[in-house]
């Protein structure tokens, strides 16, 4: 059962007579316990919701189009509580924040109904055999997963869960239940790199046409891993190691399936300056949100809308500046100076900013904080508007990390601030002030 907290106006819930306060009990006799229920048994062309108001139950029949929304909503996106993570890490980020920060990100979730939603990346563990045909019944896909490992003593070891190897198994249930995987290898040096790298690569493999991309990305380590597994980063000669077995890999399956299924993330060819790939390496792009491909799809974007502004906007004329971290910092400088070069009336200041906040390897600017911002941009010449990327800020937009607003950030450096989202065509517009 869950609470309904809102009911959208002249919607077809509403024409029906249901109310603010009202209980969903079930819809078409199937309990609606999570959002995953809602949706699945909604989804037909006749559907009857048992409801409960006060200590009465009553249904109600709606008739609408079998993909259409009927104007409910809840206490929660999820309509229950996240499911917490169960996992121990070695390379956990959460483990590594300092104290002092806004609670909610402490919280570690392992919810595979946000990997169905929002593209979150699940571990396995805390679901039953029950939930995993849940999730083939209700036809859930593509399914996000964070392998590691395909060892399952390693990957007991690696995150400290005893039922971190058996779940395993659900990559071949899951695959023959017909849902699509994208997978995760967060690689820690003299861990589950070089030959267990391979074989992770060798047994993921086994499931494709299922396993459609999996990228391997280096685990962030930042200042605060006192009494943590001593992890190190990767040196640039270890980083083109990585890449080099991977791209090797790749190619291999470029030629059997003529797809290359494995990707390593940007933060790895920066760190190893090696040159990043072009558009049509990444094909769809299906690990960009792990930074797999993510500069060269923000430079195709740039480019095409460069090359489609109009005399007028050519010719503006601004004077801004741009705040990014140090991974990214080379990447920005050069796709300015292209802007600039063309857009001959901008004048645009680039500024490295050193992650002093969290410290140790934490070099990519999702994780610049606003205290960064303003220690290392007081005094510097900023012009009319100093932007930044969208991903310093939390979903709302409205906090950085360390609890400062973008408000606070641009009364302290005495300029207007504004943030903008991680596509490249945003970014040339935005420093051109086109909205």
């Amino acid at each position: 059962m869950v609470k309904i907290t809102d009911v959208i106006p002249s919607s077809r819930a509403d024409k029906a007579g249901i109310c603010v306060g009202d209980t969903l009990i079930s819809v078409n006799s199937h309990e609606i316990k999570d959002v995953l229920d809602y949706r699945f048994y909604l989804a037909e062309k006749e559907v009857t919701l048992l409801l409960k108001r006060g200590d009465n139950k009553f249904e109600i029949k709606i008739k609408k189009s079998i993909y259409d929304d009927i104007g409910l909503e809840f206490e929660t996106p999820l309509m229950d509580k996240k499911h917490r993570c169960e996992n121990g890490c070695i390379f956990c980020f959460i483990d590594q924040l300092p104290k002092g920060m806004r609670e909610s990100l402490y919280f570690k979730d392992d919810d595979s109904r946000l990997s169905f939603l929002h593209g979150n990346y699940i571990t396995l563990t805390n679901l039953s055999e029950n939930d995993i045909n849940r999730i083939i019944e209700m036809h859930i896909s593509p399914v996000n997963i964070s392998v590691h490992t395909t060892n399952p003593g390693l990957r007991r070891s690696m995150m400290k869960n005893k039922r971190a190897g058996e779940v395993l198994s659900y990559l071949q249930k899951l695959s023959d239940g017909g849902c699509e995987l994208h997978c995760q290898i967060v690689l820690c040096k003299g861990i589950n790199d070089k030959a267990e790298l391979d074989r992770t690569m060798n047994d993921l493999i086994k499931y494709y046409p299922a396993m459609q991309s999996t990228s391997v990305v280096p685990a962030g380590l930042t200042a605060f891993r006192d009494g943590l597994y001593p992890l190190e980063p990767f040196s640039p000669s270890e980083c083109a190691e990585v890449i080099k077995q991977v791209e090797d890999f790749a190619e291999m399956c470029r030629i059997k399936f003529g797809q290359r299924l494995f990707f390593c993330a940007d933060e790895f060819y920066v760190k190893a300056e090696i040159p990043l790939h072009d558009d049509d390496y990444y094909e769809e792009y299906t690990q960009i949100e792990n930074g797999v491909g993510m500069l060269t799809a923000f430079e195709t974007e740039a480019i095409s809308e460069l090359e489609n502004l109009s005399d007028d906007e050519i010719r503006t004329k601004r004077e801004i500046s741009v705040a990014t971290g140090e991974a990214s910092y080379e990447f920005i400088s050069s796709l300015v100076a292209k802007i600039t070069s063309i857009c001959y009336n901008l004048k645009c200041n680039v500024y490295k900013i050193k992650n002093e906040f969290f410290g140790g390897e934490v070099t990519v600017s999702g994780l610049i904080t606003g205290i960064d911002l303003k220690k290392q941009l007081s005094g510097k010449e900023l012009g009319q508007c100093l932007y930044f990327s969208r991903s310093m800020l939390r979903s709302e937009g409205d906090l950085f990390l360390c609890g400062m607003s973008p408000e606070e950030l641009s009364e302290s450096l005495g300029v207007e601030v504004s943030s903008v989202e991680n596509n490249g065509s945003d970014f040339v517009l935005a420093l051109l002030g086109i909205s």
